[in-house]
Protein backbone atom coordinates (compact mmCIF):
# COMPACT_ATOMS: atom_id res chain seq x y z
CA UNK A 1 0.00 0.00 0.00
CA UNK A 2 1.42 3.88 -0.98
CA UNK A 3 1.23 6.37 1.74
CA UNK A 4 -1.02 8.02 -0.46
CA UNK A 5 -3.54 4.95 -0.20
CA UNK A 6 -3.02 4.73 3.68
CA UNK A 7 -3.62 8.19 3.61
CA UNK A 8 -6.85 8.03 2.17
CA UNK A 9 -7.90 4.73 3.70
CA UNK A 10 -7.63 6.35 6.91
CA UNK A 11 -9.47 9.36 5.53
CA UNK A 12 -13.11 8.80 6.63
CA UNK A 13 -11.89 7.56 9.97
CA UNK A 14 -10.33 10.86 10.44
CA UNK A 15 -13.45 12.81 9.34
CA UNK A 16 -15.47 11.10 12.03
CA UNK A 17 -17.28 9.18 9.07
CA UNK A 18 -19.17 5.97 9.89
CA UNK A 19 -21.43 3.65 8.11
CA UNK A 20 -24.90 4.72 7.06
CA UNK A 21 -24.12 8.41 7.67
CA UNK A 22 -25.33 10.87 4.65
CA UNK A 23 -22.99 12.49 3.44
CA UNK A 24 -23.59 16.15 1.16
CA UNK A 25 -20.66 17.15 -1.04
CA UNK A 26 -20.68 20.61 -1.97
CA UNK A 27 -17.60 22.53 -4.37
CA UNK A 28 -17.12 19.48 -6.58
CA UNK A 29 -14.97 19.68 -9.66
CA UNK A 30 -12.35 17.72 -11.74
CA UNK A 31 -9.24 18.63 -9.56
CA UNK A 32 -10.96 16.85 -5.95
CA UNK A 33 -9.59 14.22 -4.38
CA UNK A 34 -11.39 10.94 -5.97
CA UNK A 35 -9.69 8.31 -3.93
CA UNK A 36 -10.53 10.32 -0.80
CA UNK A 37 -14.36 10.47 -2.21
CA UNK A 38 -14.45 6.65 -2.96
CA UNK A 39 -12.69 5.84 0.87
CA UNK A 40 -15.67 7.93 2.51
CA UNK A 41 -18.36 6.45 -0.04
CA UNK A 42 -17.10 3.21 0.90
CA UNK A 43 -17.41 3.85 4.52
CA UNK A 44 -20.67 5.26 4.53
CA UNK A 45 -22.06 2.90 2.33
CA UNK A 46 -23.89 4.78 0.10
CA UNK A 47 -22.97 7.92 -2.87
CA UNK A 48 -22.29 11.29 -1.62
CA UNK A 49 -25.47 13.36 -2.31
CA UNK A 50 -24.72 16.62 -4.28
CA UNK A 51 -25.18 20.25 -3.46
CA UNK A 52 -29.50 20.01 -4.71
CA UNK A 53 -30.23 16.80 -2.42
CA UNK A 54 -32.36 17.42 -0.14
CA UNK A 55 -31.85 15.13 2.56
CA UNK A 56 -30.67 16.17 6.17
CA UNK A 57 -27.35 14.99 6.13
CA UNK A 58 -24.81 13.70 8.87
CA UNK A 59 -22.11 15.61 7.89
CA UNK A 60 -20.75 18.37 5.00
CA UNK A 61 -17.82 18.52 2.79
CA UNK A 62 -16.96 21.55 1.30
CA UNK A 63 -14.32 21.24 -1.47
CA UNK A 64 -13.09 24.67 -1.24
CA UNK A 65 -10.04 26.88 -3.46
CA UNK A 66 -8.83 30.70 -3.35
CA UNK A 67 -11.05 32.28 -5.80
CA UNK A 68 -14.42 30.30 -5.25
CA UNK A 69 -15.99 33.25 -3.96
CA UNK A 70 -17.56 34.07 -0.62
CA UNK A 71 -16.48 30.93 1.80
CA UNK A 72 -19.08 32.49 4.54
CA UNK A 73 -21.66 32.30 1.95
CA UNK A 74 -20.64 28.80 0.88
CA UNK A 75 -20.35 27.85 4.50
CA UNK A 76 -24.06 29.08 5.33
CA UNK A 77 -25.15 26.89 2.20
CA UNK A 78 -23.67 23.82 3.74
CA UNK A 79 -25.57 24.12 6.60
CA UNK A 80 -29.09 24.09 5.03
CA UNK A 81 -29.74 20.50 4.92
CA UNK A 82 -27.29 19.44 8.25
CA UNK A 83 -28.65 17.53 10.90
CA UNK A 84 -28.33 19.41 14.43
CA UNK A 85 -24.93 19.45 16.04
CA UNK A 86 -23.35 17.97 12.50
CA UNK A 87 -19.52 18.89 11.29
CA UNK A 88 -18.74 20.26 8.12
CA UNK A 89 -15.40 19.97 6.83
CA UNK A 90 -13.85 22.16 4.86
CA UNK A 91 -11.36 21.00 2.13
CA UNK A 92 -8.95 22.86 0.87
CA UNK A 93 -5.49 22.05 -1.35
CA UNK A 94 -2.22 22.42 1.37
CA UNK A 95 0.18 24.38 0.77
CA UNK A 96 2.04 25.67 -1.98
CA UNK A 97 -0.65 23.79 -4.43
CA UNK A 98 -2.28 25.51 -6.73
CA UNK A 99 -6.22 27.14 -5.06
CA UNK A 100 -4.45 26.94 -1.58
CA UNK A 101 -6.26 28.84 1.25
CA UNK A 102 -4.68 30.08 4.76
CA UNK A 103 -5.92 28.71 7.49
CA UNK A 104 -7.07 31.95 8.41
CA UNK A 105 -9.36 32.66 5.81
CA UNK A 106 -11.24 30.13 7.42
CA UNK A 107 -10.74 30.96 11.06
CA UNK A 108 -12.40 34.83 9.90
CA UNK A 109 -15.14 33.24 7.64
CA UNK A 110 -16.64 30.54 10.24
CA UNK A 111 -18.38 32.86 13.30
CA UNK A 112 -19.87 34.48 10.63
CA UNK A 113 -21.44 31.70 9.63
CA UNK A 114 -22.14 30.62 12.81
CA UNK A 115 -19.64 28.64 12.73
CA UNK A 116 -16.34 26.93 15.22
CA UNK A 117 -13.44 25.61 13.83
CA UNK A 118 -12.30 22.70 16.34
CA UNK A 119 -9.48 21.16 14.46
CA UNK A 120 -7.36 20.17 11.16
CA UNK A 121 -6.08 17.14 9.74
CA UNK A 122 -4.34 15.91 6.46
CA UNK A 123 -6.84 13.79 4.82
CA UNK A 124 -5.35 13.08 0.77
CA UNK A 125 -1.63 14.37 -0.67
CA UNK A 126 -3.19 17.60 -1.95
CA UNK A 127 -6.03 18.33 0.56
CA UNK A 128 -6.38 19.20 4.04
CA UNK A 129 -9.75 19.45 6.10
CA UNK A 130 -10.70 22.09 8.71
CA UNK A 131 -13.54 20.79 11.09
CA UNK A 132 -16.38 23.40 12.03
CA UNK A 133 -19.27 22.69 14.27
CA UNK A 134 -22.29 25.38 15.10
CA UNK A 135 -20.78 27.58 17.59
CA UNK A 136 -23.00 25.95 20.42
CA UNK A 137 -21.51 22.58 19.96
CA UNK A 138 -17.80 22.40 20.71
Amino acid sequence: MSEADAVASSAAAKLGLKKDDLVQEFGYDDDVDFDLREDIEETVGSELLDEDDHEVADAALLWWREGDGDLVDALVDSLTTLEENAVVWVLTPKAGRDGYVAPADIQEAAPTAGLHVTSSAGVSKDWSATRLVTARRQ
